[in-house]
């Protein structure tokens, strides 16, 4: 395995984010080629990460022992093949490895013998004798027994447990754990690769095997074509990654590259969030998963003739699984339905997606979310796919008309627990945010000062707003009238 490292596994060695190590070569603290770190010089900026134990040995402990058992330890290790395939290769490296030792004892021993036959010379000995006891010296402290370098052996775990899987030629790549496919690795990880039924029938997911070795984990009934086949072409869907590989496949740059989609869906779940606010959870068919970016929004249908367009509330990662928060509106003929009349197991057509409040992911700024009550859907969203992406600072502020409208504070406050990348503050406002005028407004704007007082670089990063068009019209122009380019204000009415 190479003494070079991707950004995407030195940052997991370490501890930190992809961005950090990203601003550490771009101010020259730390050298990178072609995109990838040393081991030395990533210890040279983190010398204490060999100090620490090994992250995957404690992930592995940690799931061995809990109440999970056997099916969650098997769900978290790649198959016995995989893993023999893998240690495989760690052994050739191992054995590569001493070979080279060898071959340097012996180049040692070579150059021992013609400075003997150079130390001779009366004039050169003196030198030939002081160069002969530094020789010495080096040599027997490289091989001083004790010696580890914990960071490697860190990396060599990494290996075994996980592969790299690189993307061109957008050159995304990501680590694959477990017995996940190449397409739920890539999903995981934030990555919109182009996929349709997911379940090894329409071929969307076809890919070019550049390098590497995969093994085929699920059956697929398209039939990959001779051609195809010289071509190392395979399905995503239905292979998983045996070493690092390196695929030639497309990714999404852009909600054009998402195609519009009617699937017939099955409500999961309806739960109540809040007196007027319900969490509704629609499971699409295992062969058509729907296809979204984070923030975008899908037109639901029920009862055949009651229509509503909703913000998505749940991350692209689970595309099966579709969440929407819906409020109550009296008199609104599909809020009424849902909240009234709608059953588990009953059928919501859906048709989408649409819309371009979506994450700037090329941005290297800070992320900061304000989501008026509501305007969390599609905030929430975002934060998650941010997360799956490891942004290095998230920042959510929740302004609510009063401390119902909060209605999901254990999700925020899990996410302020479990990440220390992720800050978030919640505001009461005291009145209806969908009718802000006079007073309210002066209000509102008084609230968002306070809040670009508390935080001096919030105006220097990328600000995301969601929620009631009353609201958002305020907020936009409170932030436009703070000298930030409307690239950098992205506003979703909710």
């Amino acid at each position: 395995m190479s003494n070079l490292l991707s950004l995407t596994r030195a940052a997991r060695l370490v501890g930190v984010t992809r961005v950090v190590l990203q601003k550490k070569i771009q101010s020259g603290e730390m050298a990178s080629y072609d995109g990838m770190v040393s081991i030395d010089s990533l210890l040279s900026c983190y010398p204490d990460a060999q100090l620490e134990d090994t992250v995957e040995i404690e992930r592995i402990s940690r799931i061995k022992e809990t109440a999970f058992g056997k099916r969650v330890f098997e769900r978290a290790l790649p198959d016995a093949e995989v893993l023999a395939a893998r240690v495989t290769e760690l052994g050739k490296t191992l054995a590569n490895s001493q070979s080279q030792l060898k071959q340097l004892n012996a180049l040692l021993n070579n150059l021992w013998k013609k400075l003997e036959a150079l130390g001779d010379g009366a004039d050169s000995h003196a030198t030939i004798e002081d160069l002969k006891l530094w020789i010495k010296h080096e040599a027997a402290s490289a091989m001083e027994p004790g010696f580890c370098n914990l960071l490697a052996i860190k990396d060599n775990m990494l290996s075994v447990m996980t592969a790299q899987v690189t993307v061109l030629p957008s050159r995304h790549d990501f680590l694959l754990e477990g017995q996940d496919t190449l397409l739920e690795a890539a999903m995981r990880a934030g990555i919109p690769l182009n996929y349709g039924c997911s379940g090894g029938n329409c071929g969307l997911c076809k890919a070019k095997l550049i390098s590497g070795q995969v093994k085929k984990t699920r059956h697929h009934d398209f039939v990959i074509s001779e051609a195809d086949k010289s071509q190392s072409c395979i399905l995503l869907c239905s292979n998983t990654a045996v070493s690092d590989v390196v695929i030639e496949a497309v990714v999404a740059g852009s909600v054009q590259d998402i195609p519009f989609q009617q699937i017939t869906a099955t409500v999961k779940a309806i739960d109540a969030l809040a007196p007027d606010m319900l969490l509704l959870h629609l499971q699409t068919p295992r062969t058509q998963r729907l296809r979204f970016l984070a923030g975008q929004s899908v037109s639901l249908r029920v009862g055949q003739a009651f229509t509503a367009e909703l913000p998505i509330a749940s991350c692209p990662c689970d595309d099966r699984n579709v969440l929407f928060h819906l409020r109550r509106q009296p008199g609104n003929l599909f809020s009424d339905y849902v909240f009234d009349r709608l059953k588990c197991h009953e059928s919501v057509e859906l048709e989408g997606p649409e819309g371009e409040f979506i994450l700037h992911e090329k941005s290297p700024r800070a992320l900061y979310f304000f989501a008026f009550d509501g305007g969390f859907a599609p905030i929430k969203s975002l934060i998650e796919h941010a997360m799956s992406l490891n942004a290095e600072s998230v920042h959510l502020h929740w302004i609510a008309s009063n401390q119902e409208s909060i209605y999901l504070p254990n999700v925020v406050r899990a996410w302020s627990d479990a990440l220390d990348n992720f800050h978030y503050v919640e505001h009461i406002a005291g009145f209806d945010l969908r009718a802000v005028t006079g007073k309210r407004e002066e209000n509102l704007l008084s609230q968002l000062g306070q809040i670009v007082d508390s935080d001096a670089g919030l105006i220097q990063n990328d600000i995301y707003l969601a929620g009631p068009e009353s609201a958002l019209n305020i907020a936009e122009q409170f932030f436009l009238g703070l000298g930030l380019p409307k690239t950098r204000v992205s506003v979703n009415v909710v």
